[in-house]
């Protein structure tokens, strides 16, 4: 590593959920969603990709823009692009399968699924077609939704899929005000909801021809509607490895913030249930409820890459109190000896492969843990109620009081944590401290009292921080008084009123 790579490893202002992480070459490209930093509704931006070095990944690169959403025929119906995924067919060419929304998810499960073609893993992709049959008809069996596309040893294996409990065909059957509201969801007709095999839910397969657009064979599910996963079942975010012999399927499961994964000898069906690899509000460590969740929870989606021998999961975390402002994180991973995968916490330190060194100044918003003891899960909506998210303000050299030669306006961001208030904690994992003896916090707003240091969740402050109101961004600092080693940084306000938080820093 050449620097040190935090939690979201992107640039600050780059929003990218949904990713799908593969290597191609020497680099590893992470394809995904594209979110509006403070959006209003689910994937505002076209495609845009970054790589690093697989020796590097500290050294992310914006790729920029490889797609637009209005290069696809159905542009001026759904104009939004939802998570998409990338393969290198069998003629050495790149392919991009994506599905089109309007806002807010309406028309997200219509159907079909789109692909794009391009030379290179990052170059401008062009509009090929869509997932179709042999007679040229669109496939849109089951649910045409977050497709994965995967190389199989020169089989092209297309997952894709979304599931809603308590919808199975027999309750439909009795049941009209159910079997309604999934025909008006699907956009399906009573014919094809109660005539689909299993159900018209689920997570499904197609194998595809060498021409990356014709179904070769029919689409199947590969784990059964009224399987039981212990309340981890497939909701979502189909994405599918092979590691040794085994074939590895990550999903969002029903509970929604969490990416759990099931396993099978085959790629096809036979999945049983492994276990639970991330949650974006630490739901399940240490015994974790969803009521005690360490941030706001809501949509996830990634995968599991293996990177020079070290195996890592990719997920999102969320911003801005809604979905729709969600960046991408990873932590490492293991697979044991038996190909369990044990749940992992979210940290600051993801990619860094070790804490990050306590010293010097780091922005705020790398905090993996945030928190005032009841912090919501997420939904299709943006949060108007106050509680602690990371969010942005923009603001121009002219009300600074610049004076700019030529006249325009220099637009500069702050990204910060707000709406702090008594009792909201912040959660830095993790850092090596050796000889440090004061922190500082970069503090703005109308609160008062002090923030506590502490090094772990229960017990005492290892030191405390007096805040007074501020206007403008102030450095408030106390000494630090511990010994060195490997800790976790928590603060913790306690006081009146509400305060921001930009950066934390120690000497």
């Amino acid at each position: 590593m050449k620097k040190q790579a935090f939690n979201p490893f992107l640039p600050l202002e780059a929003y990218i959920p949904d990713g799908e992480p593969h290597i191609f070459g020497s680099r590893v490209y992470l394809y995904g969603s594209c979110d509006k930093e403070g959006g209003e509704t689910f994937c505002m931006g076209d495609y845009t990709v970054y790589s690093a070095p697989v020796d590097d990944l500290s050294d992310w690169r914006c790729e920029g823009v490889i797609y637009s959403a209005k290069q696809d025929p159905d542009y001026r119906e759904r104009p939004y692009m939802y998570a998409p995924d990338v393969v290198r067919g069998n003629d050495g060419r790149y392919y991009l399968y994506y599905c089109m929304s309007g806002a807010f998810g309406v028309g997200g499960y219509f159907g079909p699924i789109s692909v794009a073609v391009c030379d290179t893993p990052a170059g401008k992709y062009e509009y090929l077609g869509c997932v179709r049959y042999p007679d040229g008809s669109p496939m849109k069996k089951y649910v045409c939704f977050d497709p994965c596309a995967f190389n199989d040893g020169g089989v092209i294996r297309l997952y894709y899929g979304t599931q809603y409990q308590g919808e199975s065909n027999d309750v439909l059957a009795r049941d009209e005000e159910k079997l309604t509201n999934v025909m008006e969801r699907y956009n399906k007709s009573r014919e094809e909801v109660l005539g689909t095999p299993d159900n018209v839910n689920g997570a499904c397969m197609a194998v595809l021809e060498n021409d990356m657009l014709t179904v070769k064979s029919e689409p199947q599910h590969i784990i059964p509607y009224e399987a039981d996963f212990g309340g981890h079942e497939f909701f979502e975010a189909s994405s599918m490895r092979k590691v040794g012999d085994k074939y590895y399927f990550v999903y969002s499961s029903q509970k929604n913030h969490e990416l759990c994964y099931a396993v099978s000898d085959r790629p096809d069906g036979g999945f049983a249930f492994g276990g639970t690899i991330v949650s974006n509000g630490d739901v399940g460590i240490d015994g974790r409820s969803d009521s005690d969740r360490l941030n706001m929870t809501g949509t996830t989606h990634g995968s599991i890459i293996e990177i020079n021998g070290q195996w890592y999961v990719f997920y999102h975390r969320l911003t801005h109190k809604s979905d729709y402002s969600r960046q991408a994180c990873a932590e490492r991973i293991r697979i044991a000896s038996d190909g369990s995968i044990s749940q992992v916490e979210m940290t600051s330190c993801g990619l860094n492969g070790a804490p990050l060194i306590g010293r010097g100044s780091y922005p705020a918003v790398i905090a993996c843990n945030i928190s005032n003891g009841h912090m919501p899960h997420g939904s299709n909506r943006i949060y108007a109620e106050s509680f602690p998210n990371v969010t942005h303000s923009n603001f121009s050299d002219t009300a600074l009081g610049a004076d700019l030669e030529d006249g325009g306006v220099s637009r500069y961001t702050d990204r910060y944590i707000g709406e702090i208030s008594d009792g909201t904690l912040i959660g830095f994992k993790y850092f090596s401290f050796e000889n440090v003896k004061s922190i500082s916090l970069t503090v703005r707003g109308q609160g008062s009292g002090v923030i506590q240091v502490h090094t772990a969740m229960e017990g005492e402050p290892v030191c405390t921080v007096p805040i007074s109101p501020a206007e403008n961004w102030t450095e408030f600092s106390s000494e630090l008084s511990f010994h060195d080693g490997v800790f976790p940084v928590y603060l913790v306000f306690r006081g009146d009123g509400m305060i921001e938080l930009k950066d934390i820093a120690f000497e």
